[in-house]
């Protein structure tokens, strides 16, 4: 394991060695969030290299006085790839919800050199989502009652499959996070007036022939499903997924089908990397 920063500083963590894969966390965590669910899949896979970074506003990376837009968060992770990256070294993208986001605003700037994207229920550069009706077919009252009731608001508004099991993992890999993000930030005007991006990062006429998985829960309503198909034809190679028993976290309410899409995306990207290699 390496623990770096870089400059603007970016925290970020590495497991292995060998191909690299860049991993970006959801909004208001951090990269454990990440790590948790996907180092498994790497047992078998060990030629990769994972590189789990917080998001500046959270973890361990710091937002300065000049961050003021997700622009301004973007040109800091970029800045940061290419300082943990040479500038020739190829790589493959994860991103889930806003790291989704984020995930696709690097994805236009370095496509070139990127081998393949994966979205885990990602945002949109959207103002306005189409979204499901909520619906919570599992709910633990017993449970709830328990909770703090910051962090019961918190499991509640993400969470679809209210349940002990639920609830152990989001308090194991993604509450760690929550108590670092920085809140000041994340509730400033940044959240009504510098979310998106000035330019949309998937632009209708865009085309990337790389292999590319959309991963979406059937019951998510925070980022939906139903506005993704819309970016089909700008991904040719893309796999679409969607889960049903699965809201917004559905790496923990569905994490064997989450694992198993996505270790079939990483086999894609290894065998076509070295077949052009």
């Amino acid at each position: 394991m390496n623990t770096e920063k870089t400059n603007p500083p970016l925290y970020y963590e590495t497991r292995g060695d060998g191909y690299p894969l860049i991993v970006l966390h959801a909004l208001a965590t951090d990269h454990r969030s990440m790590m948790a669910w996907m180092e498994p899949l790497f047992e078998q896979r060990p030629d990769w290299k994972r590189i789990y970074v917080d998001i500046p506003a959270h973890g361990r990376s710091p937002v300065e006085p000049w961050m003021k837009t997700s622009d301004d968060l973007l040109s800091v992770l970029l800045d940061g790839i290419r300082t943990i990256l040479p500038e020739n070294e190829r790589f493959a993208l994860m991103g889930m919800s806003f790291g989704g986001y984020m995930a696709q605003g690097i994805w236009h700037a370095e496509h070139r050199r990127a081998d393949g994207l994966c979205l885990l229920a990602p945002a949109l550069h959207r103002k306005i989502r189409t979204l499901p009706e909520r619906s919570v077919p599992v709910q633990d009252e017993a449970l709830l009652a328990e909770l703090d009731p910051e962090v019961r608001a918190a499991f509640e508004t993400l969470a679809t499959v209210q349940s002990r099991a639920t609830w152990g993992l989001f308090r194991e890999e993604w509450q760690p996070g929550r108590l670092l993000a920085d809140r000041t930030f994340l509730s400033s005007d940044w959240r009504t007036q510098g979310y998106h991006f000035q330019c949309d990062p998937i632009p209708e006429d865009s085309r990337f022939p790389q292999p590319t998985l959309f991963l979406l829960g059937r019951q998510d309503a925070i980022c939906g499903y139903k506005d993704h198909f819309a970016m089909l034809e700008s991904f040719p190679r893309a796999t679409y997924a969607v889960l049903d028993g699965a809201g917004h976290l559905l790496q923990i309410e569905q994490r064997k089908l989450v694992q198993h899409h996505v270790g079939l995306w990483l086999d894609t990207v290894a065998r076509e990397k070295l077949a052009f290699s």
